[in-house]
């Protein structure tokens, strides 16, 4: 390990580290863009559930369709 090798990789490490916080505010300008068509929470929430999902082994879906209805009957109050 040299003085070179170690700010070779701070560079990179900051260039990456700026990319990132480049694409995050990306995503804030793509959900603004649609924010009068899609409701960004309903969005954040459902990519959420959807990523959670795919997560799983395909065997496990039915029964993660089956734990979140049951969830959700036990969380969400109907509005009259």
């Amino acid at each position: 390990m040299t003085n070179d090798d170690v700010k070779a990789l701070f560079e990179k490490y900051m260039q990456i580290e700026n990319e990132i916080k480049t694409l995050q505010e990306d995503k804030k300008c793509v959900l603004a863009d649609f924010k009068d068509r899609v409701s960004p929470k309903v969005f954040r929430t459902a990519l959420s559930a959807a990523k959670a999902k795919a997560r799983l082994k395909p065997h496990e879906g039915n029964e993660f369709d089956q734990v979140m209805s049951l969830l959700e009957d036990e969380l969400c109050v109907d509005q009259v």
